[in-house]
């Protein structure tokens, strides 16, 4: 029977429903936490639980060079490395809560226009202008001494960045959190209307005992703002801040004089995860902890199911990895991270009980090491590689890819590198390949190599999984122009590319996110950019 255009529609859309469906009963996710805005990406690396995984299915393809009109640029002013996206307002609307280096800025979820700015007070204010002139200087030059100049230039504006990390929760509040431990919270002038001007709210001081930067935000299941300071403080700090909690955690002492390098080294260098049962796991310079909240206090001890367990860290620097939590329910549960060795191992940690009949590891410094495997990228002659992400969970499967630059002049200090994988990231010359998945083998209890994608350049961003496509997504590049690369999860051949364009769309450390609606966005050196295939 011939079908009409419109049954034929029909059965096509059931079909694809059930394939996210099937998708989706395959991986076990996090539960939502209901303090959180509801959506899917509430805050840096999605949610509570870091997965950098979301429910939605995202493009697929074919590869192709994608059409001026399927691409959406807004200018944002610099530095906005992440967005998070509201739950729905009470006139039916969402919006893209982000902020940078000089303002705050709410876009309006369909169409990705402005709708509100904040300036931040004595900051200086970037224009549109600057933007474009920079973009088209790297269009026209990207490679040798004069561009990595100009890139050095442009990374400068970063030291600057003191509101790295946020979180948008269930009200449409957005929480800052600065480099000086103050917390802002901002909202709408009108929280009715999603449109309306963007509002300081109240700001909590964390107390003068609390030294060092915050190096991340998260939210408990019951509704506590948890931040952590480099010198390994953390706060559990009431939504009104009218309560707070303060504790140090183990290991600690001396903290402040633990950076081994450059801003970005020190004791703690990354957020960090929690679970709904008030599991705190966050890394510091040589051991992974888990702190627990109560629900009426923070705790270090075993008693309350609290541990701290060291990890391997010859480079000495620590690990580059926010951990991610991996299991839920009646699976294994583990926390994930990449380790300190030169050429880092991905590392599972049992998250609560051990099991008793459990044997350490060789070469494992603790008994809680679940999985030690080294990132290898199917490089048999590799020795160094050390990543600054997340390591990518989406059900038993953890993944990372290599930003170490293919080729390093020989007048670049090892420590500047770093702008050759950023503004410069797109360049063959130096732009690195590698994509690499581990998983957890729940009948042999063990941690295996999955695959390896040998062919897929990913220079900065933070991939993501769509789970309802069962495909992993990253911005990448191919002949110097930036490229949307889409991955099957569970081989890890590449399926499509889309072809973006130029360095207007240069990722720069942004994360590679998926909207509510399965679109690809994610944040570029002067804006944020959608993509929208038709």
């Amino acid at each position: 029977m011939k079908l009409s255009p419109a049954q034929y529609l029909t059965q096509l859309i059931s079909a694809i429903a059930l394939c996210s469906a099937q998708a989706l009963m395959a991986f076990n996710m996090p539960e939502p936490n209901p303090y959180l805005a509801n959506s899917n990406n509430s805050m840096a690396h999605g949610d509570s639980a870091q997965q950098d995984a979301m429910p939605q299915a995202g493009p697929s393809g074919p590869s192709r060079t994608l059409k001026p009109g399927e691409i959406q640029y807004t200018f944002t002013g610099p530095a906005y490395f992440g967005i998070n996206t509201s739950g729905v307002y009470p006139d039916g609307k969402r919006v893209l809560w982000g902020n940078g280096l000089d303002r705050i800025v709410k876009l309006d979820y369909d169409s990705q226009k402005v709708l509100a700015e904040y300036y931040f007070p004595g900051v200086e204010r970037w224009t549109e202008e600057q933007a474009e002139e920079a973009i088209h200087y790297f269009d026209d030059n990207n490679d040798g001494i004069f561009a990595i100049y100009r890139s050095f230039q442009e990374m400068m504006k970063l030291k600057n960045l003191s509101m790295l990390y946020t979180v948008l929760d269930k009200d449409h509040t957005y929480y800052i959190g600065s480099k000086s431990g103050l917390i802002i919270a901002y909202g709408d002038e009108d929280p009715t209307d999603s449109s309306s001007a963007i509002v300081k709210l109240r700001e909590f001081q964390l107390p003068a005992e609390a030294t060092g930067p915050i190096m991340g935000l998260n939210m408990t299941y019951d509704g506590w703002l948890i931040a952590a300071t480099e010198h390994g403080y953390i706060a559990a700090i009431s939504r009104d801040f009218k309560q707070h909690q303060l504790i140090r955690i183990n290991h600690s002492e001396g903290a402040e004089d633990k950076a081994t390098g450059p801003t970005g080294y020190g004791w703690i260098r990354n957020a960090y995860a929690i679970d709904k049962d008030g599991g705190i796991y966050i890394a510091s310079q040589q051991h992974m902890h888990k702190v627990v909240w109560t629900g009426g206090k923070l705790t270090t001890d075993e008693a309350d199911g609290a541990w701290s367990a060291e990890y391997l860290n010859d480079w000495t620097h620590g690990t580059g990895a926010t951990p991610s939590l991996m299991g839920f329910g009646e699976e294994d549960q583990f926390v994930v991270i990449t380790d300190g060795q030169p050429q880092m191992n991905v590392v599972l940690f049992w998250r609560n009980g051990i099991p008793e009949d459990w044997q350490q590891l060789p070469d494992a410094p603790s008994r809680r090491i679940a999985g030690q495997r080294p990132v290898t990228m199917g490089d048999s002659s590799l020795t160094e590689i050390q990543s600054e992400q997340s390591v990518v969970v989406a059900g038993y499967g953890a993944m990372v890819v290599n930003n170490h630059p293919r080729n390093i002049p020989w007048y670049m200090p090892q420590r500047a590198s770093s702008l050759l994988i950023s503004m410069l990231g797109s360049n063959p010359n130096h732009q690195p390949y590698g994509v690499q998945k581990f998983a957890w083998d729940s009948e042999s209890q063990s941690l295996k190599e999955a695959w390896v994608n040998k062919k897929v350049s990913s220079p900065s961003t933070v991939p993501m999984v769509g789970v309802g496509s069962n495909t992993a997504y990253l911005i990448g590049a191919r002949d110097n122009k930036w490229t949307l690369e889409a991955m099957d999860w569970d081989t890890g051949e590449s399926k499509f590319h889309y072809v973006i364009g130029g360095q207007r769309y240069n990722v720069l450390f942004s994360g590679t996110l998926i909207d509510m609606d399965g679109r690809i966005h994610f944040g570029s050196p002067w804006g944020r950019v959608r993509l929208d295939p038709q």
